[in-house]
This record gives structure tokens, sequence and C-alpha cells, in this order.
């Protein structure tokens, strides 16, 4: 699978990375998208997101939780979120402040979340 880049996804498929993502949200706002390559709804918010303005001071995740559905169960339980399909997620201070699935997901209201960071 081909993953877009004009947000800079950095991609997650390996379980230790959300240690990192975690970690470095106490410095910068971490977007998480959870997508499911098998998803119509899924598509079409992936779609929406990139077509998006950039959300600023922010780091991007991505990740394909078909394939890496160990990683998915492990945000859920880590950041004390419903498992979603399609999921956004904001992490700030280690922890999730923001989620929104399906169609709700809506990257000007995501923006309006994330504080000014210096």
């Amino acid at each position: 699978m081909k993953i877009p880049s004009a947000l800079n996804w950095k991609i997650l498929t390996e379980i230790d990375q959300l240690a990192n993502l975690l970690e470095a949200s106490y410095k910068k706002p971490q977007v998480l998208f959870k997508h499911s390559t098998r998803c119509s709804v899924s598509s079409i918010a992936l779609q929406r997101i990139e077509k998006s303005a950039t959300v600023p001071n922010a780091d991007f995740y991505f990740l394909d939780l078909i394939r890496f559905r160990n990683i998915s169960d492990k945000i859920a339980h880590e950041l004390k979120v419903y498992h979603e399909s399609p999921q956004l997620l904001l992490v700030i201070d280690g922890k999730c402040i923001y989620t929104e699935s399906h169609l709700g997901i809506d990257m000007m209201e995501l923006a309006e979340q994330i504080p000014a960071f210096n």
C-alpha cells in the first residue's frame, strides 16, 4: 500500500514506536490516524485529511490497523480510548485529549484542539 505523503506521515509498524509517540507528545502534539484498508469510509476519511490544510505544530502518525492490529490494541489500552476505525487521535502530554472517528474526522476541528506550542 502506498502511503500518502502530504503530511509527512510517520508510519507505525512496531509496538515500540508507541512509546516514542507518547514521549514526543510532551514536546509537540502527536496526531494518530488509524486506517482500515478494508473500509471505504476509512479511505474517504484519509482523502479528506490529505486534502485539508496542514495542521501546524503536530507530528502525524499512520497506522494500518489491519496489518498491525496488535499496535491498535495497545493504543486503545495505553490511551484508554475505545477502538474505532477509522479513528483520529490527538495525543498531548501522554494523553489522548481528542478523538474522532468515521466521517466526523475534521481537520479544522482537530486544529482547534491544538494549543499554541512555543
